[in-house]
């Protein structure tokens, strides 16, 4: 696979635009959401290309009742087709008896995020996530096209700004996540996210700002 001609491909087009050329380009894509601040704008613009495509929910079981709600309605509203991954329960039920995120929270994401993924990834072609550049120091310098180990990464959005991404919230009257309006502008697990702009809440006193799935 020729990344580096994908990049030039997809590089002039718009999200929407990208997304619909990805469905003629490939034929399996897995699609991955956490139901945070940004996942709308990823969701509504994969529906609008594919309104067939499955959208994995990664269900750490940490996450904030609020995210749940906010998971329900985005599915109600977009008629979303949402399949859940979890973590081996008894590895789980590890990571809650031993409070594994305190000391360890790169166990804890590679038990409850990494690992659900990694068993499934290999039936697919590519791996569609809505990351964006001006999220982190990690990000900002990603192509829309990548390698990462074995499955190639796509990311349609990941030149949209954070004014773009609000005004598309308003032009197509897509919901906030409700912790959004009380200061947490990135939401992960409870016990790893804080009030905080862009990911500053995230995994705060650790260095650490990604969970691995993109790392």
């Amino acid at each position: 696979m020729n990344l580096q001609a994908l990049n030039e491909k997809y590089r002039n087009l718009s999200p929407a635009e990208r997304m619909t050329e990805l469905y003629r380009d490939f034929n399996k894509a897995l699609v991955t959401s956490s139901f945070g601040t940004t996942s709308a704008l990823l969701l509504h613009h994969v529906v609008q290309a594919n309104p067939d495509q499955i959208i994995h929910f990664i269900d750490t079981t940490y996450h904030f009742r609020e995210t749940l709600k906010y998971k329900e309605e985005l599915t109600r509203l977009l008629n979303l087709k949402v399949e859940v991954l979890k973590g081996e329960d008894w590895k789980n039920e590890y990571t809650r008896n031993f409070r594994v995120w305190e000391k360890e929270p790169d166990v804890c994401c590679s038990i409850n995020k990494v690992e659900p993924v990694d068993k499934i990834k290999g039936d697919y072609e590519i791996w569609v996530s809505g990351l964006m550049r001006w999220q982190n120091d990690h990000r900002k310098n990603l192509d829309i096209f990548e390698q990462k180990a074995n499955i190639v990464k796509f990311y349609p959005i990941i030149d949209v700004s954070e004014e773009a991404l609000e005004d598309y919230y308003k032009r197509h009257n897509l919901p906030q996540h409700p912790l959004r309006a009380l200061g947490y502008e990135s939401v992960g697990c409870v016990h790893c996210t804080k009030q905080g702009k862009r990911r500053e809440g995230r995994w705060v006193n650790f260095f650490k700002n990604e969970c691995g799935l993109h790392i």
